[in-house]
């Protein structure tokens, strides 16, 4: 009975070591920190996308349609799909 227990004493360090690890291969660190702000662009296989905002405690998600928005609004900026699928934000000055 205690190599069982000691099996499920590795899998529990196993598992904690995964997160940290996934963690740290996505740069998402910022995610724990409290006072921190993360935003989080995801993209489905269908083509819907979701951007997560977290800012100090506060997480929103925001689905992205593709149909085009109405009304009056003030460029902001541009955004450039790189070759590589990431996305850059410029803003206007």
């Amino acid at each position: 009975m205690s190599s069982i227990a000691n099996l499920l004493d590795i899998f529990l360090v196993f598992i904690v070591a995964l997160l940290v690890s996934f963690l740290s291969a996505y740069h998402l660190q910022d995610l724990l920190s409290p006072d921190k702000s993360v935003t989080i662009m995801t993209q489905s296989p269908d083509g819907n996308m979701t951007l997560v905002t977290k800012k100090a405690q506060k997480i929103e998600a925001v689905k992205i349609s593709k149909t085009e928005a109405e009304g009056k609004g003030v460029r902001l900026g541009v955004a450039y799909r790189l070759e590589d699928g990431s996305m850059v934000y410029l803003p206007d000055k």
